[in-house]
């Protein structure tokens, strides 16, 4: 079929009601805007929670507590986590984000204790590190050391 006859569907583009143009037309009068007043106006803007010069709820709710907006994230990986690499693994930052078990490269990393270990020699470089996870990295012949 050659170009020339393919024609647009009728039904592919939507024709735009026309406002303010009588009151035949469905649109006239308010035109939409419903009846007078401030929505009623051009350029009509409203600040997000404005309640009409009522008290915003975001004001009258009590505050509690305090955000620290220095407080350091730290990404948490247990000790059985570390059963997917094989023995005798450098394991860093870049390993762990690479394997999925970190998100965050910036973020510090810890390792717990929380189940077990059954891969030998790992050699771990992290940020911080619990008794129990350190103790059973250098029972299975691993080294632990902590970067900072």
């Amino acid at each position: 079929m050659p170009l020339i006859k393919i024609k647009a569907n009728k039904l592919a583009r939507k024709k735009v009601k026309r406002l303010g143009r009588g009151s035949s037309s469905g649109k006239g009068r308010t035109c939409g805007r419903g009846g007078k007043g401030q929505t009623a106006r051009a350029g009509y803007n409203i600040p997000t929670g404005f309640e009409g010069g009522q008290m915003p709820l975001y004001r009258r709710l009590p505050k509690r507590g305090f955000k620290n907006p220095f407080k350091d994230e730290i990404q948490i990986i247990n000790i059985s986590n570390l059963n997917i690499f094989e023995n005798n693994t450098e394991i860093n930052k870049n390993l762990l984000l690479e394997k999925g078990l970190i998100k965050d490269l910036n973020k510090k990393v810890k390792l717990l204790g929380k189940g077990e270990l059954k891969v030998s020699g790992l050699k771990v470089e992290i940020d911080f590190c619990s008794k129990k996870a350190k103790e059973s990295i250098e029972k299975n012949n691993g080294k632990v050391k902590l970067v900072s």
